[in-house]
């Protein structure tokens, strides 16, 4: 996503020069693409993939939608399998038009889990239900922090249901870094994202997200949560914003790599 102006082959051959080995999809380009088409060309290319977004939107009162969105995830997990990754990042979904009840749309959350991880777990997929920052409550997550994910993911199996760190939904909260060393214990960490906290936020917020380095997140000390968890994976880069989408895409995924190590891989002040 940080790179969508890029087509699949465009990302594949942007990764193998700057030497990127690893990368997270999306559905939307990976469907038009062709799923297994998208697999052949990242395997011949030797790209692994990280982790498929998304799946969730479990929170539809109306039975038909309901029924219609644990099929698009049983199908989102069949993407994910095809393309050799564990990992499927949920977004779990927000308040149905007119309701104010959040505690019910959670619990829908938990009802759609319970049958989709047995499913997951059948095809060799992990869900990772990832907390959005507050302000995306109402339209798009009502799962805000990761205490909240983890009180749903941990009413499964860790082999079926873990959770998504994304430095920029939860980096203000200070209950953060206790509820990831939770997490690790629980071996409940299935993905590491970042992104980094600029303002003021664009029109809409959702396209806000700063490039490493750019804003107010210290990314080594996020860094060294996971780790100090035992989280041993990938770590993402998942940047939304107009700007860089503007951009050629080669030179944003050069800029991206460079700060990630500048901002996360090197010690402070190297």
């Amino acid at each position: 996503m940080t790179v969508k102006q890029l087509s699949l082959p465009e990302l594949a051959d942007a990764c193998c020069a700057l030497g990127i080995g690893n990368v997270g999809l999306w559905r939307e380009p990976v469907q038009s693409y062709g799923v297994e088409a998208t697999a052949k060309l990242l395997r011949d290319a030797g790209v692994g993939v990280t982790t498929l977004c998304r799946g969730g939107f479990f929170t539809a009162i109306d039975p038909a939608e309901r029924v219609a969105a644990l099929a698009d995830n049983r199908r989102a997990v069949d993407e994910a399998a095809a393309l050799g990754t564990e990992v499927l990042v949920l977004v779990s979904g927000g308040l149905p038009a007119g309701s104010k009840d959040l505690h019910g749309a959670r619990e829908r959350i938990a009802d759609a889990l319970g049958e989709l991880g047995p499913y997951a777990e059948r095809h060799g997929v992990r869900l990772a239900i990832e907390p959005l920052h507050p302000m995306y409550a109402a339209d798009r997550c009502v799962v805000s922090t990761l205490t909240q994910a983890l009180d749903l993911a941990e009413r499964f199996p860790a082999r079926q249901v873990g959770v998504t760190v994304d430095t920029y939904h939860i980096w203000w909260d200070d209950q953060a870094p206790a509820q990831i060393a939770r997490a690790g214990a629980g071996r409940r960490i299935h993905t590491f994202q970042l992104a980094d906290w600029t303002t003021p936020l664009p029109a809409g917020v959702l396209n806000g997200r700063g490039q490493l380095g750019d804003g107010s997140i210290d990314m080594r000390e996020w860094k060294g949560y996971v780790e100090a968890a035992g989280y041993t994976g990938p770590i993402e880069v998942e940047l939304f914003n107009d700007g860089l989408w503007a951009r050629d895409g080669r030179e944003v995924l050069t800029e991206t790599a460079r700060s990630f190590v500048d901002h996360v891989i090197s010690p402070s002040g190297d």
